[in-house]
């Protein structure tokens, strides 16, 4: 047994859910990379039915030099993005490794609600629900915490394609 698979027998217990996934992982998972990698692990993951990320805030993000200077706040979209990465590493993590790599883009986003800003220091626990598939098209409902507070919140679609 290779190292990764050792890793991932580790991190997957009898009843399939999967207690962490680490930045190494979701990078094999998705193609999306710095600046734009929105969550840094997924911390309990249960295959075809929900996922939390975490995306841990801090001042050294690239968008907070315009975003807003003096009073730096996680621009929204990039919640609703962590999100979508959230949902597309559930979405790897359910199909197998055959669908690693593989590009999620957003069909429709629904309802998005912003509840109060994100600011450095925060840590960002996004908390993805699939709420149905069919094919391709998968439909999630998502809600951004942070210590325990929603902060926002959306329902999305999204379809999965080769790159």
């Amino acid at each position: 047994m290779d190292g990764t698979a050792m890793q991932d027998a580790a991190t997957t217990p009898q009843d399939g859910t999967v207690e962490l996934v680490d930045i190494a992982r979701i990078m094999r998972a998705i193609p999306h990379r710095h600046p734009f990698l929105m969550i840094d692990r997924v911390v309990d993951l249960v295959p075809n039915r929900s996922a939390v990320g975490v995306k841990n805030v801090s001042i050294n993000e690239g968008f907070f030099q315009g975003h807003f200077p003096n009073h730096p706040v996680m621009p929204g979209v990039l919640i609703i993005e962590s999100m979508a990465q959230t949902a597309a590493v559930l979405v790897v993590e359910t199909l197998g490794p055959d669908s690693a790599g593989k590009v999620v883009y957003f069909m429709s986003i629904e309802g998005a609600k912003f509840r109060r800003p994100v600011v450095p220091g925060d840590q960002l626990r996004i908390h993805v629900a699939k709420d149905r598939n069919r094919g391709n098209v998968w439909k999630f409902s998502a809600i951004a915490r942070v210590d325990g507070v929603s902060v926002a919140e959306a329902t999305y679609a999204a379809m999965i394609m080769d790159r």
